[in-house]
């Protein structure tokens, strides 16, 4: 659940804040009781051994490299024509 704080509890406290955060806890922050921001942790980069990426994509359906550039031509046009 996200709590709301203050303008000056994040001033006060903001030590205790940061652990919280680091902790995974999220905050809207006020000032004169109206909200002006979130505080939320950072996503955590999680490492993934290239032998296990391997494994995960070995049964993967196969990519039809013709319908792949259909697709991605009809979705943004490849022309180098630039805009005006």
């Amino acid at each position: 659940m996200t709590r709301r704080i203050s303008q000056r509890q994040l001033r006060n406290d903001s030590g205790e804040i940061m652990r919280q955060l680091d902790e995974g806890e999220t905050f809207i922050v006020t000032r004169n009781g109206v909200p002006v921001g979130e505080l939320a942790p950072m996503r955590r980069r999680r490492f993934v051994a290239a032998d296990a990426a391997v494994e995960l994509f070995r049964t993967a359906p196969a990519i039809d490299y013709e319908r792949f550039r259909a697709d991605v031509d009809a979705a943004a046009p490849q022309d180098a024509t630039p805009r005006a």
